[in-house]
């Protein structure tokens, strides 16, 4: 949805929930900038000015209020309306990609030079793409001063900041407070055990929390991930370290609860950025809808359950892996397999009940006898092959700056087709228009023939057909449509991968 002056307009004077984290207002008698629904008292129009990021609102000076918290706001859903070279930097710098060599280097990496990226980053976002990582990393600081016991040395290096002293220099600069006096303002009541941390990750409602969770439970690998009631919660790995997480729905109905445990803070900003994408925390739902409910088939399903995300992941490698133990046999005997594997060639895990192993790494798959849990010879050297090609940075999950390419290499690996490559570009590159057209669920959901005809029908609906997918999978309707279920077979017996 484009956002012109009338719109932000309207939407600050309404408090409107569905605009938060959409654009920010900077109140000129205040100095501060806001979210949409600050509870504050409304400013005259001649005194606010409008701005589409947080980052672009603190370039022009303007502090973040500390009364709506601008740092809780559902993630900006920058990639919208943006170019494709402002998308791959924006993911590039999710993934702390200005830390290993600045804007010169991140420029390189898209094949442009860094005065381009400045340029386009200005043109979209308002802000240079110094200013965004900056402005996210005192998103970040903040969100740990209120809502954690952190050490406020532990926050500085957590946030990112090289020093203590430079961390301090610029909280004050920012909200005119040290981050001692920040700490007293936040009344922190809930205290953590140590190494665990609680966060309110927001969204845009509406959200299908219930729904989300169901399909992670159907394909929940035994060992690593569990659900149990309305919480899901999962053992993870990084940078050597180990630790869990868990999640569940808070009780206002518009954001998740994420409990970490984790003994370096340092890797909270990553682990907290790969849940958000994950859970998929920072769509816009009423942009998404808007398109897809224009297409008779999809719009049933919209109105029967608003708010249905694209679940990620937290692993790639794990992922892509997972899929292809689903190649061929149903989602019950794909989780099997991978519990197998995990129990053979996984890492123990201990600390939290129902989690007893980590996901195997790469290295731990390249020689691994696979067969010896029940995988025929041609998946088992496809997920050998896939995890040499891992080991050796052939493929990267990380980094990705074109979609594209990365699917051609996957698809290099044999057994891997072009279904299992949208699927896992779908969910472990966040690419909302990732569709795979030749599934047999969606060909029988839809009422087609041919996967042709499927690819025809879904031109309308780009760039939102990963979400298209999952409604089509998890919202059964009263079809108005017959399926020819011999072609439909014949079209699935020509493929080598089913969905899982």
């Amino acid at each position: 949805m484009a956002l012109d002056w009338k719109t932000c307009s309207e939407a600050r004077l309404s408090r409107d929930v569905r605009f938060d984290g959409k654009f920010f207002i900077g109140v000129l008698t205040s100095g501060v900038y806001c979210r949409p629904i600050c509870p504050a008292r409304t400013a005259q129009e001649r005194n606010v000015r409008y701005f589409p990021t947080a980052a672009a609102a603190a370039e022009a000076g303007f502090r973040p209020c500390l009364r709506c918290r601008p740092e809780c706001s559902p993630g900006t859903p920058a990639w919208m309306g943006t170019s494709n070279t402002v998308s791959r930097a924006l993911r590039l710098i999710d993934e702390s990609a200005l830390e290993d060599g600045g804007i010169e280097a991140l420029a390189e990496r898209l094949g442009i030079g860094s005065r381009h990226l400045r340029r386009l980053f200005l043109t979209h976002l308002g802000a240079t793409p110094s200013a965004v990582a900056q402005t996210r990393r005192l998103q970040f600081a903040k969100k740990l001063i209120d809502e954690t016991k952190l050490a406020m040395s532990e926050i500085a290096f957590a946030a990112g900041f090289g020093s203590v002293r430079r961390f301090n220099a610029a909280i004050l600069k920012t909200y005119s407070r040290t981050p001692r006096q920040i700490r007293r303002l936040a009344h922190l009541k809930e205290t953590q055990a140590e190494n665990t941390y609680l966060f309110r990750l927001r969204f845009r409602p509406p959200y299908q929390w219930e729904m989300l969770l169901q399909y992670l439970k159907l394909r929940a690998i035994p060992g690593v991930e569990q659900v149990e009631g309305n919480v899901y919660r999962r053992s993870i790995a990084l940078a050597g370290q180990h630790g869990s997480f868990e999640m569940s729905l808070d009780a206002t109905g518009a954001a998740l609860l994420a409990r970490i445990q984790f003994t370096d803070p340092r890797a909270l900003f990553q682990i907290v950025e790969r849940i958000r994408n994950m859970f998929d925390l920072n769509a816009d739902w009423h942009a998404i809808a808007a398109r897809l409910a224009t297409d008779r088939a999809l719009g049933q399903r919209i109105r029967k359950a608003p708010g249905l995300r694209v679940p990620g992941c937290w692993d790639g490698f794990e992922l892509a892996v997972r899929a292809i133990l689903g190649q061929q046999v149903t989602v019950k005997g794909a989780t099997t397999l991978a519990g197998r594997l995990v129990r053979a060639f996984g890492v123990p895990f201990t600390g939290v009940e129902g989690l007893t192993h980590l996901f195997p790494q790469p290295a731990a798959l390249i020689e691994a006898d696979l067969k010896s849990i029940g995988l025929p010879s041609a998946r088992a050297e496809t997920i050998r092959e896939l995890a040499r090609a891992v080991a050796t940075g052939t493929i990267r999950f990380d980094g990705v700056i074109d979609t594209a390419a990365f699917m051609a290499k996957l698809c290099d690996v044999s057994g891997i087709g072009r279904w299992t490559a949208q699927y896992v570009a779908m969910r472990a590159l966040r690419e909302p228009d990732g569709f795979p057209a030749g599934d047999l669920g969606l060909l029988r959901g839809l009422g087609f023939e041919s996967e042709r005809e499927l690819e025809q029908r879904s031109e309308a609906w780009r760039p939102w057909r990963a979400y298209a997918a999952m409604y089509v999978w998890n919202v059964p309707i009263e079809k108005t449509e017959r399926v020819n279920r011999a072609a439909a077979a014949a079209v699935v017996g020509s493929r080598a991968e089913q969905r899982i």
